[in-house]
Formats: structure tokens, C-alpha cells, sequence
């Protein structure tokens, strides 16, 4: 599992290649995609349905009740990086390189001294209407180059100070004038620079997902927080597919833009998941009516990474609530509702990893610190229903590589699958 974990990573340098790559699974796995704007599947079957970089994906069963319930578990496809702006080409001091604007909030010195690529989506002219394409370039084309410590000599002192404006510029080449971004994106899409209209582009690490450790019982990677939850979820939902029909609807839902707030047309602030659970039941014959009281009995797992406990670090953890790397899935707990969790989630999320025969740990931060977020508290508002914060265990978090663990992603899936298809 943990070779396909790692292929899914490689294959999503950016949240469009993320739901391409999770479509993919699912296509395997027999589902049909359903565009927006066309009917709503009515019969039994399964299906999924993206926009931008989120997907939506469910599991008809047949004969349910219109108000017949859900178990969804949601992600998010999004990563914090460095993103190119529109007009991005600088030129200085025989230097080209390329202007961009932070994404969320990453671990910025993480970024430099490294081989980076690009990846993104595109919005092409064609003959009748735009098209849009995914690209993905591999090449080591950009660098975000260190000070050399001769040229600062406090640093060991006073740490590395970044302003983002000036020293993030990712330097790309040599030579005079003012470089073209747009032309070198146009001849990778192998189109006329008049035919490209827009972009939407970002760097990556070229590093590829890899097994580490004395005991090969690691994985470090790019954009574990969140795509290994996406991986995990679909996985999950794919096992989850051998239950009676009497159990909850299945489904999963992956958000783009969590890292920025959720407030997009395809972030967890949309109505991308309520509308489609909503059009799913209306699609089984009910009304306004059945929706509400299908989610009164749905239960959402909002599945984000959770911090482990760093062994440099002791004293920022909660000492009574120290998650262990490769010691089972995480509930998330926070009373300020950072995290969605309440005690019937809780229960919910304890059920399942009892029944998938996995440990169950709990994460609450310290109270002198401030606590991230996830999907889960704007999914349980939009939504009405149960809502638990869940994760695996990592380190690193929002750094360009992270840690999780190797047996901990095969007990996440157990776990989430469970908490899909509930045997009690």
C-alpha cells in the first residue's frame, strides 16, 4: 500500500493532479464521473464529480430511503508552496527569475536550496471555446537560492530572516532582457502564446516520495498534509464498497484552497458538497425536506495529518496528549472548535478504529499555543451534521517534505473505511 501511497504523491505535484490522480483510482475501482451541469445519477451505482481541484465521490446503493443518511469522509487537496503570479519575469544583475506569492503558510526556509518544477492547470483557446489542461513539468528548472553564510555570519544566531517580496524569487537563468514565462509555458504546452489565456501555476519539489528509516518504517514527502488523507480517503471508500445496502451512503469529499481559508467555489466554504448531497437525494425522489433529515443522522470525518510528537522538541506538545508515529489514527480534540470533534464523533471515530482492529490516539494542543484548522469546523456549519477531526501521525507539517509512517497509513485506511461502512 505504501508503494501506491507514494505513487499517488509523485503523480500530484499540484491539487488538479491530486483529483486527476484520485479519479483515476476510482475509475479503476468502477466508478463513473458525473459532470455539474448534467442530471444527477438516479439509480443505483458508483459515481464522483470534480471541480477544479476538488471531487466529490459517493456510492449509490439501491433502494434507500430519500432521507437515507451519509458517512462522508472529507480532505483536501492543497498544499502551502510558492505560486507564480501572473506577470511573473524579473531580471536583475544578469539574473532571471520569477516573481511569486506565498500559498498558505509554509515552512519557507524548507523551500530553498532545492530542485524544483511546475505544475498547474492551463486555460487554452481552441477553435469553438477555451480547454483547459493540466501540465506537469519535471525538469529541476527552478532554485531558491541560500546566502551564503560568509554573507551572514548571524545566522546561527538570528536565524534566517525571509521577506517574501524579495528573497523567494526562484531564479530560473542567465542572460539579458527581462525573460518570457509566458512563451516557455506556451512551448511546454506546445501551443501559440496567444492561445494560452491564463494559468494557474505553482512549484514543487522534485524529490520523490521514498521508504526511510533503519527499519524502512518512514515515509518522507512533498504534500503529505493532505494528500495522503486523499489517498487514504479514496482507498477507504473503495474498501468500504462490500457492506449491506442498509449501511450509510458512502462518500468522500476532497476540497481545494483549505490551506487559504476554504472561502473559494471549490473550498470546504462552498457549496460543492452540499449541493451534491443534497442533488443526490433529490435524485432518489426527495425533497428539501428528506435533505434535512438526511443530515440529521450523517456523520462526517474531517481527516487532516496530525502532529506527532518531535523528539527535539518535547516541551511544545501537550504532555498528556502525545501522538506516537506509527501508533494508530489520531482524533483531533479542541475546545475553541479549531477542530469539529464532539463526543459523539468522538464515539463514532473510537467504533471504527475498533472495528478496523487499529489503536486510536488523541491530539489536543497546548493551550499556550495557537491551533490549526481543517475542513471539519466549516463542513459541520454547512452541513448540520456529526463532524470529527481525525489524522495520522507526521512531522514536519508544512514544511517542503514531511514524515509520516509506513504502518500507520495502512491502520488509517482500515479506519476510515470503517468509519465509512459501520458494522455497528
Amino acid at each position: 500500500m505504501i508503494e501506491n501511497l507514494a505513487a499517488y504523491l509523485d503523480a500530484s505535484p499540484s491539487p488538479f493532479h491530486a483529483v486527476e490522480a484520485a479519479a483515476d483510482l476510482l475509475v479503476a475501482g468502477g466508478f463513473a464521473e458525473c459532470a455539474e451541469q448534467e442530471a444527477t445519477p438516479s439509480g443505483p451505482g458508483r459515481f464522483f464529480a470534480r471541480r477544479g481541484g476538488s471531487l466529490v465521490a459517493w456510492s449509490q446503493p439501491d433502494d434507500v430511503r430519500a432521507e437515507h443518511p451519509f458517512r462522508v469522509v472529507g480532505a483536501h487537496t492543497d498544499s502551502p508552496n510558492l505560486r507564480i503570479k501572473p506577470h511573473p519575469d524579473r531580471h536583475s544583475h544578469g539574473w532571471h527569475s520569477l516573481g511569486v506569492e506565498v500559498y498558505g503558510g509554509p515552512l519557507l526556509t524548507s523551500w530553498l536550496d532545492r530542485d524544483l518544477g511546475l505544475s498547474g492547470r492551463a486555460v487554452l483557446r481552441t477553435r469553438d471555446r477555451s480547454a483547459t489542461t493540466l501540465f506537469h513539468i519535471t525538469d529541476p528548472i527552478l532554485r531558491v537560492s541560500q546566502l551564503a553564510i560568509h554573507l551572514n555570519r548571524d545566522v546561527h544566531t538570528d536565524g534566517v530572516k525571509l521577506n517574501p517580496q524579495q528573497h523567494l524569487a526562484p531564479h530560473w537563468g542567465l542572460g539579458s532582457g527581462t525573460g518570457d514565462f509566458h512563451s516557455y509555458l506556451a512551448d511546454v504546452l506546445e501551443v501559440d502564446g496567444g492561445d494560452l489565456l491564463a494559468w494557474e501555476a505553482m512549484t514543487h519539489d522534485l524529490t520523490p516520495a521514498r521508504v526511510i528509516g533503519r527499519d524502512r518504517d518512514l515515509l518522507a514527502s512533498a504534500r503529505l498534509d493532505n494528500q495522503a488523507t486523499c489517498h487514504g480517503a479514496i482507498r477507504a471508500l473503495l474498501e468500504s464498497l462490500n457492506t449491506p445496502a442498509a449501511s450509510p451512503t458512502p462518500a468522500v469529499v476532497l476540497f481545494d484552497h483549505e490551506e487559504v481559508g476554504s472561502t473559494t467555489a471549490s473550498g470546504a466554504g462552498s457549496t460543492f458538497l452540499t449541493g451534491w448531497l443534497e442533488r443526490i437525494v433529490a435524485a432518489r425522489g426527495g425533497s428539501r425536506e428528506h435533505y434535512q433529515r438526511a443530515m440529521a443522522t450523517t456523520m462526517v470525518a474531517s481527516a487532516d495529518m496530525a502532529h506527532a510528537i518531535h523528539p527535539n522538541y518535547p516541551e511544545r506538545h501537550e504532555p498528556s496528549h502525545q501522538v506516537q508515529m506509527n501508533g494508530g489514527p489520531v482524533l483531533k480534540v479542541n475546545a475553541q472548535g479549531r477542530y469539529a470533534s464532539d463526543a459523539l464523533g468522538a464515539a463514532a471515530f473510537a467504533l471504527a478504529c475498533e472495528q478496523a482492529g487499529v489503536p486510536m490516539q488523541t491530539y489536543v494542543h497546548r493551550t499556550d499555543l495557537p491551533c490549526g484548522s481543517t475542513v471539519g469546523p466549516m463542513t459541520a456549519a454547512a452541513t448540520g451534521a456529526t463532524t470529527v477531526d481525525v489524522g495520522a501521525a507526521t512531522l514536519s507539517m508544512h514544511s517542503a517534505r514531511e514524515v509520516c509512517g509506513v504502518p500507520d497509513h495502512t491502520a488509517y485506511i482500515a479506519a476510515l473505511a470503517a468509519f465509512l461502512a459501520p458494522t455497528t
